[in-house]
């Protein structure tokens, strides 16, 4: 018996998570008005950049002046990356009115993705978490390699929990579960889900799909019927992980409010302005004019 949600926020993630793969840096003025486009298409969340050290992501070095610039909308939430204390001074310095954190459930993965063990990344968000109830800062944690990881394969169900429940109890409001490598099959994902669930409840979760192996629709579909209301996207399906190799880019947000609306689950999203912001930013990256713009411009029209 499934138990869809009614509706569904859509997690923007296309100027973050989107962009800092691209081998490309695009100037702050295109990530503005992408990101200005994205609001104007209904989405409720949409996360603009990562205070990153920009030694390690020199595509969102301008993290500062893009969050400078955006038009911001009412009832828009428009979160960042904050992986360490450093980088949450210099979010609060920019005005950011929520934050993210991250963690990882591979020790491999953690350490080559932060350069530090779990439990060493669970001191550096407690810092973090301090500095943001100081500040009534809302907190989104992260959640990485929950399905699967590059290094060390198959990750077990409890210990994905206890890091769940963990990032919970710190204060993050909400958990979104992250298939970084997109290894994850629809009955994989919904005994993860059902695993965390045990310990988050369900409205505190969201889910973070990676198409790799093309599966994130359809691991979608199997979350939304355990009644999973939060789903990460990213336009034109931009994305992936430095480092996390073969990891292509997150679930396509105009494929996901497509599924979404087909089954009569409501979004608040204009599925054609969503597109077009898509198209935009796929016209101002080198890699682009071939098959995925055409797939772009085809959905557009249709």
């Amino acid at each position: 018996m499934n138990n869809f949600p009614e509706s569904v926020r859509v997690v923007e993630v296309s100027a973050r998570d989107g962009l800092q793969n691209e081998k490309q840096a695009l100037p702050a003025t295109i990530k503005i008005e992408l990101i200005d486009r994205l609001g104007e298409s209904g989405l409720s969340t949409i996360e603009v950049s990562s205070f990153v050290s920009p030694r390690w992501v020199p595509q969102l070095a301008d993290a500062a002046e893009v969050m400078a610039g955006i038009r911001k909308k009412p009832g828009v939430r428009y979160p960042v990356l904050a992986p360490n204390e450093k980088g949450m001074r210099r979010a609060m310095a920019a005005g950011a009115g929520e934050v993210a954190v991250f963690a990882a459930a591979s020790e491999t993965f953690s350490q080559k993705n932060t350069n530090a063990s779990i439990a060493e990344s669970l001191q550096r968000i407690e810092t973090v978490m301090s500095l943001a109830k100081e500040n009534n800062l809302p907190v989104r944690g992260y959640l990485s390699c929950v399905l699967g990881c590059p290094y060390e394969g198959d990750i077990d169900l409890s210990a994905v929990a206890e890091l769940a429940d963990r990032l919970a109890r710190m204060g993050c409001y909400e958990i979104s579960l992250g298939d970084t490598i997109g290894v994850g099959t629809p009955l994989a994902a919904q005994n993860m889900l059902t695993t965390v669930a045990e310990k988050v409840p369900m409205k505190n979760l969201a889910i973070h799909f990676h198409d790799t192996r093309g599966q994130a629709l359809a691991n979608i579909f199997a979350c939304l019927e355990l009644g999973v209301s939060v789903i990460d996207a990213s336009v034109a399906g931009l994305g992936g992980c430095p480092y996390a190799k073969g990891a292509s880019g997150n679930v396509a947000s105009e494929d996901l409010v497509y599924l979404l609306h087909g089954m009569g689950i409501e979004t608040g999203i204009d599925l054609d302005a969503l597109t077009d912001a898509g198209l935009f930013i796929c016209q101002h990256l080198d890699r682009m004019p071939g098959s995925r713009l055409g797939q772009i411009k085809w959905r557009l029209q249709h």
